[in-house]
């Protein structure tokens, strides 16, 4: 797990902000405080919400031996992704991971959901090569979720929003809500999938357009 989430693992996440770079360019990120009620409103309330869940299923559906279920778990996660730019984020990083993944460690499981072909959603393959390795569900997420808001405060390091110490003050303030947002999609219901971040959302549509930009999302 600590090889799969590492800023060295080969899947581009330092090329992604997820609307940050909007967000920054439009002063609605522009601090600390702003910076922190960002990425824990993602992880609690946005796309860290769709991808937990995303995957909760990928991890079941692999330790389950289902790779049809697999498969349906990946397009939905694809399929609510609110942008073009974050459909983008996750199938980069999602092609990218499978495929050093599968070229690593070599799982058949995971060649054959690879040969169906179809775009790859980042949390999907997570969970699944998570639950290839008996890697118990509760730590993937709390990982997955922890890799996440440190993407993000990284963008923010690099857009100069904040400095090296106060990134790691938001990190540390960010673990209960990691810690909650973990928790709650081990029990969350089915009908209950789905992200509420409008301003994130916006951030990202505005970011396609943007004159100057650092990122690609």
């Amino acid at each position: 797990m600590l090889a799969w989430l590492s800023p060295g693992f080969p899947i581009g996440s330092f090329s992604f902000s997820h609307g940050l770079e909007a967000a920054s360019e439009n002063g609605a990120v522009r601090d600390r405080e702003t910076l922190q009620d960002w990425i824990g409103t993602i992880l609690r309330w946005g796309d860290g919400r769709i991808d937990a869940d995303i995957l909760c299923a990928g991890h079941r559906a692999t330790a389950a031996g289902d790779v049809g279920a697999l498969a349906a778990a990946n397009r939905r996660g694809i399929a609510f992704l609110a942008t073009a730019e974050i459909r983008l984020e996750t199938t980069a990083q999602g092609d990218a991971f499978l495929k050093t993944y599968c070229a690593a460690w070599g799982d058949s499981f995971l060649d054959r959901w690879a040969a169906f072909g179809e775009p790859v959603c980042y949390p999907a393959a997570v969970g699944a090569a998570m639950a290839r390795a008996g890697i118990p569900l509760e730590s993937a997420l709390v990982g997955y979720l922890q890799t996440m808001a440190a993407n993000l405060v990284s963008a923010g390091l690099r857009l100069g929003i904040i400095g090296q110490t106060d990134g790691q003050r938001i990190l540390a303030a960010l673990e209960p809500a990691i810690g909650s947002a973990s928790a709650a999609a081990l029990t969350r219901e089915p009908d209950c999938f789905g992200s509420a971040t409008f301003a994130v959302e916006l951030a990202s549509m505005a970011h396609e357009t943007q004159y100057t930009r650092l990122f690609r999302s």
